[in-house]
């Protein structure tokens, strides 16, 4: 009978834990088929969401992978696997592909500095800008704030008219570095935004000791607070970077000049200029377009997982 009662007993403990408090107030029950069935649920979750995401990627993967093949293949193919292989489509790299298309480096360099120059010109008004709308009492800061969303709403392509005539008063039509200004302003509301987020979510209480230790307002902010949103200016970079290399209708519209050819409309001019298009061409051409914003993404994306619009609240 005894050992019948300790089976039991050691069943029953299996079955139910039970956890009281230090003080015995309160006794908290855990059924273990209860947690078993909790974790199958998030099982079949998380089956469920990797399955879509499958479902949904795969579209887009098999296009990609339909352009690399394309770009070795001699044949074009509506498959995966090319017919013969041959490197005849990327001439492009070491030579001008015909007496219409130049070579490819020069529109290589205007296109990374003008996802460079995008970059740099976004993380250079919207880091100290968030700042001072998070942390200073300043005047209309509301107002402002009110009115960089209004400005982001507003489609770029609206501004044609308007950004032209503003570029040709400042000679800067035919320049890649009309086009930087461009992109930095259109990207700005966006990324002071972000900023302001990351500087909000900084405590006051490490701000206030730096102004102890005999800090002013600009070592505070360029030792102190810099670091402390690192993450944030990763991001900025990451999208404003990506914003300036993709940037297609502003280089057609201001630059009318081969010169001033970016990756975007080098792409363009393949359809524009051949009645009967070079898809191998092409194909080649649209992947050296991707290829270096991949590698961006692959090596930076961890930042894009830390942006944050919202915070703790820091300026009040």
């Amino acid at each position: 009978m005894e050992e019948t009662a300790d089976k039991q007993i050691k069943v029953e403990r299996a079955k139910v834990a039970r956890i009281q408090d230090l003080q015995g107030e309160t006794t908290f029950t855990f059924d273990r088929g209860m947690v078993l069935r909790d974790k199958s649920k998030e099982r079949a979750l998380k089956i469920a969401m990797y399955t879509f995401l499958i479902i949904t990627a795969t579209p887009i993967f098999l296009g990609y992978a339909w352009i690399f093949v394309a770009s070795f293949s001699k044949e074009m193919t509506f498959g995966i696997i090319p017919k013969g292989l041959t490197i005849k489509h990327w001439r492009f790299l070491w030579q001008a592909p015909n007496q219409v298309m130049p070579i490819v480096w020069p529109v290589f360099l205007n296109t990374l500095f003008l996802g460079l120059g995008t970059a740099f010109l976004s993380v250079l008004i919207s880091t100290p800008t968030g700042y001072a709308l998070s942390r200073l009492k300043v005047p209309g800061r509301k107002l402002f704030l009110a009115l960089t969303l209004i400005l982001h709403a507003f489609p770029g392509i609206s501004l044609l008219i308007s950004l032209f005539w503003v570029l040709q008063k400042l000679h800067l039509l035919n320049s890649i570095m009309g086009v930087v200004m461009v992109n930095a302003g259109l990207m700005s509301p966006f990324c002071i935004w972000v900023m302001k987020g990351f500087f909000d979510g900084i405590p006051w209480d490490i701000e206030m000791s730096a102004f102890v230790d005999g800090a002013n307002r600009f070592q505070i902010w360029y030792k102190v607070m810099l670091p402390q949103v690192r993450p944030g200016i990763f991001a900025i970079s990451i999208f404003s970077f990506i914003m300036g290399w993709s940037t297609f209708i502003y280089v057609l519209v201001f630059i009318l000049k081969k010169q001033g050819w970016t990756l975007s409309s080098y792409i363009y001019a393949i359809l524009g200029e051949y009645r009967f298009v070079d898809w191998g061409f092409l194909a080649a051409a649209s992947v050296f377009f991707i290829l270096p914003v991949l590698f961006f993404f692959v090596f930076t994306n961890k930042y894009l997982m830390k942006v944050t619009i919202g915070g703790m609240k820091g300026g009040g």
